[in-house]
């Protein structure tokens, strides 16, 4: 087991934003995360390693590989970050400084976490770049020099440049059309079957969750209301909350996108 939360609950003063949630995830699982938008999905993601802001509070016990994150000191906190645990943030432009390279970029993640050869951070980088489709060319460019999907999948490589046991992928594909999204998750599924990891998976997207999902919970007001096996809650949910949810999704069918027509730009050497 990768990861393992016990009665986690967060509050902010008196109001409670999560509470006693339980979540087991399962190493090498696609585990989805689905709810509406302030159910507490990136509060819960946040909560892993410590990223709240301080004016939340975390209690209850998040343990990942034996240790109980919620109690690692900052040392601690940033060997595991990026080594270990790394995010996917819809943002992935918030990744990138605007006026340093690429490169430089790649060289400074791998420098904070002890890689201290300059020319095998290179290296590394540029086997990362090429892993999604990226030349040595984008190795020298500037964030701006780049287009928004090309970014993002700089953003995954960066990502998993240090193959994570956990990769946390934050809404990820919400700003993009529906092309970019089956692009970048195929993408992103290509290089968990590569390394092995675990991917919490925070979407709202039922079409998402049809496709890549293993196993899913069902996030409303801060509390996990169902989960199990994707097929058992696709075809038979048993909350009324799962239900409205699925009621109001788009119908759940094979992707509209014609894979044969985007084969040649789905393929990632």
């Amino acid at each position: 087991m990768t990861l393992s939360i016990e009665h986690l609950s967060v509050s902010s003063g008196e109001k409670k934003i999560l509470d006693n949630v339980s979540l087991q995830l399962h190493k090498g699982e696609w585990f989805a995360l689905v709810g509406q938008s302030g159910s507490g999905k990136s509060i819960l993601s946040q909560s892993i390693s410590q990223m709240l802001p301080p004016t939340l509070v975390a209690e209850g016990k998040i343990n990942f590989n034996g240790e109980n994150t919620l109690s690692l000191g900052r040392k601690r906190l940033k060997e595991i970050r990026g080594r270990k645990i790394a995010y996917i943030f819809q943002d992935y432009q918030g990744s990138f400084t605007p006026f340093r390279t690429i490169g430089a970029h790649f060289q400074e993640y791998q420098k904070v976490h002890g890689i201290k050869d300059k020319r095998v951070r290179k290296v590394k980088a540029i086997e990362a770049l090429e892993s999604v489709g990226l030349g040595e060319p984008f190795y020298k460019r500037y964030p701006f020099q780049l287009s928004g999907g090309q970014l993002q999948r700089a953003s995954i490589a960066l990502t998993l440049l240090l193959s994570p046991d956990l990769v946390i992928a934050d809404e990820v594909t919400t700003a993009l059309d529906s092309v970019s999204s089956h692009r970048i998750l195929q993408l992103l599924m290509k290089k968990q079957q590569e390394t092995g990891c675990t991917i919490l998976f925070i979407t709202h997207d039922w079409r998402h969750v049809r496709k890549y999902a293993d196993r899913l919970a069902i996030m409303k007001e801060g509390e996990i209301v169902e989960f199990g096996n994707k097929h058992h809650i696709l075809h038979n949910p048993q909350h009324e909350y799962t239900k409205q949810l699925l009621k109001a999704a788009p119908v759940l069918k094979e992707d509209e996108v014609e894979e044969g027509a985007l084969a040649n730009d789905l393929v990632i050497s």
